[in-house]
């Protein structure tokens, strides 16, 4: 991690003030895209022999933490785009050599969710629909995105896959993506028609998400045998957390010589002291227990010992309930900051927005996964739609 995060931190400065840019371009700007590639932290997971790191996934949450400080929409990007090579490891080696053979640094967007329908022909699949929420998709030569697959009146199964499609097999709506928070990710809309997809560049997702994708490629690094169910979410909470870590940061920054209208100093109200320390403490409680996880996980794992539904289960609810907790920590301290945080000019505002945007994230959404938890644990057995990303 460290060269990876040094990496960043020498032009901390750059992405901090190209996050305005990017607020108002809509996407990633070129030169944070350009700093991401040059660090490697799209490469963390990616395997040695295509020039990857196989970094322990604690290194890639801390540096994307690092980066969702400088810049949500930066750190986001970040998070997301560098799962997908960790999952690129268990496609067919054709599918490899074609996306990492001459570039590895080629990045990949998504989403997983089956918004198309892939319908078998000879040889592979004719794919034809729209996705939704693409992240950092302006940057990405190929698309990682899931597909039902078709019978063959083109209704869907219920068969998804995950499938791979270079830039010249999609289009990306440039008009899809106006929005009120991590508008500098560019999460586009995807628009595919009768695109031909070969059958190595396809994996069935209960393959990945069932956590044998090591099997079905032949892994045996640690890696590659975690909970699919907790590196997916990992990237998307660690940039959230790091947003609220860079709410934080400029709400101490701001408050240090801030007298009230009352003629108090900020430093002397009791009450203000208090909010911060108690914020501080619940980011870095949220911080802390994400991270926790995720070496308890590690050390299991490198064992040779399974992971049960159950941990996997609470590590979810651990997952999730982190978000919640620095986001709400970050509430307190943003309605107490004054008039001053409302302004666009300031970073502060474009933090808070973008947290309260990636707490809408799918894999954020508590409901169905503390249920699972609380009932896993009380003895019950979640069946269906309960037991869906755990």
């Amino acid at each position: 991690m460290g060269h990876t995060l040094d990496r960043i931190m020498q032009h901390a400065d750059e992405i901090r003030a190209e996050g305005a840019v990017g607020d108002t371009l809509m996407r990633l700007p070129d030169n944070s895209a350009k700093r991401l590639r040059e660090s490697g932290v799209i490469r963390m997971f990616q395997p040695k022999e295509y020039g990857g790191q196989e970094a322990h996934p604690r290194e890639f949450a801390e540096t994307v933490m690092a980066i969702g400080k400088l810049d949500g929409a930066t750190g986001w990007v970040a998070g997301i785009v560098g799962v997908h090579p960790w999952e690129l490891t268990f496609f067919d080696a054709r599918a490899q050599e074609e996306i990492w053979g001459e570039d590895g640094d080629m990045w990949m967007a998504s989403p997983y969710a089956p918004m198309g329908v892939a319908v078998p022909v000879d040889g592979g699949y004719v794919l034809n629909g729209r996705w939704a929420f693409s992240s950092g998709t302006d940057h990405c030569g190929w698309i990682m995105i899931g597909a039902a697959v078709g019978d063959k009146d083109g209704n869907r199964t219920d068969q998804v896959l995950h499938v791979l499609l270079p830039r010249s097999d999609y289009d990306i709506d440039p008009d899809s993506w106006d929005v009120i928070g991590l508008r500098g990710t560019g999460s586009k809309d995807l628009i595919v028609t009768d695109a031909f997809i070969p059958d190595y560049r396809t994996i069935d997702a209960d393959i990945v998400l069932s956590g044998n994708g090591w099997r079905h490629a032949g892994r045996d690094e640690t890696l590659y045998k975690f909970p699919f169910s907790y590196i997916f979410p990992l990237g998307i909470t660690s940039s959230l957390i790091g947003m609220t870590e860079g709410a934080l940061a400029c709400y101490i920054a701001a408050q240090k010589e801030r007298v009230q209208v009352t003629g108090v100093p900020i430093k002397e109200d009791p009450y203000v002291l208090f909010a911060i320390s108690e914020a501080a403490a619940e980011i870095e409680s949220a911080r802390v227990t994400l991270l926790e996880t995720v070496d308890r996980f590690w050390d299991k794992t490198d064992r040779g010992d399974e992971i049960s539904f159950e941990e996997r289960a609470v590590g979810r609810r651990t997952q999730i309930s982190s978000a919640w907790r620095a986001v709400r920590a970050m509430d307190e301290i943003f309605a107490r900051a004054g008039g001053a945080a409302v302004h666009r000019k300031t970073p502060m505002q474009r933090f808070w927005r973008d947290a309260h945007v990636g707490l809408t994230h799918a894999i954020h959404v508590p409901g169905m996964i503390y249920h699972s938890a609380a009932l896993t644990q009380l003895g019950g057995d979640p069946q269906g739609a309960y037991r869906a990303m755990i």
